[in-house]
């Protein structure tokens, strides 16, 4: 039998996936204990207020990576349009070419929408602010550089659920690919 991990951090992945894939509500503790290995005492031992610190510690990792892999580089980035495609690039590989759900989406949609509301509404505002950021450096007029960045996220949040729903990943492929051309080779 695998050994348990011994860090809260070595368990947040196996945390998130359970909560991606049966949402807040149907993420028991049983069935978080199965993909991490532990009992209900260890979670404890690792998560005092239970389900709900799980979940804000997977919100909480999720941000990080995003702050790191994609707002931070759309912000900061010399090269706008490089740091733009190396978004999709990001995104993608995070989102296994829209074989894994969105946690953030995921709960959005959910009814413990509220009890995240401030950890949801904050991944998106910081996405589009990043992504229209960078747009707009990149040489769209700053209206369209909203715009597309707004539909781009949706549209990003739209092809998971898509390619989801129909079993198809070349779905989010397809969407992933139409909105890289627009955002980079985009009129301006």
């Amino acid at each position: 039998m695998a050994r348990p991990p011994a860090e809260r951090a070595a368990l947040l992945p196996a945390i998130a996936e359970v909560f991606r894939e049966h949402g807040y509500e149907g993420a028991s503790l049983s069935l978080i204990g199965a993909a991490t290995g532990l009992g209900k005492g260890s979670l404890y031992h690792f998560f005092p207020r239970g389900k709900e610190e799980m979940a804000e510690a997977a919100l909480a990792e999720i941000d990080g990576w995003f702050e790191r892999e994609v707002y931070a580089p759309l912000r900061d980035a010399e090269a706008p349009d490089k740091a733009i495609a190396a978004m999709f690039d990001s995104v993608d590989a995070y989102f296994r070419t829209g074989r894994r759900a969105c946690l953030v989406g995921v709960l959005a949609l959910g009814d413990a929408r509220d009890r995240f509301a401030d950890a949801i509404r904050s991944y998106f505002v910081r996405w589009v602010a990043a992504l229209e950021a960078a747009l707009a450096r990149a040489g769209h007029a700053p209206d369209d550089a909203r715009a597309l960045a707004e539909e781009t996220v949706a549209g990003v949040q739209g092809a998971i659920t898509l390619a989801r729903a129909l079993d198809d990943p070349a779905v989010f492929a397809r969407a992933m690919e139409t909105m890289r051309r627009r955002a980079t080779h985009g009129e301006h």
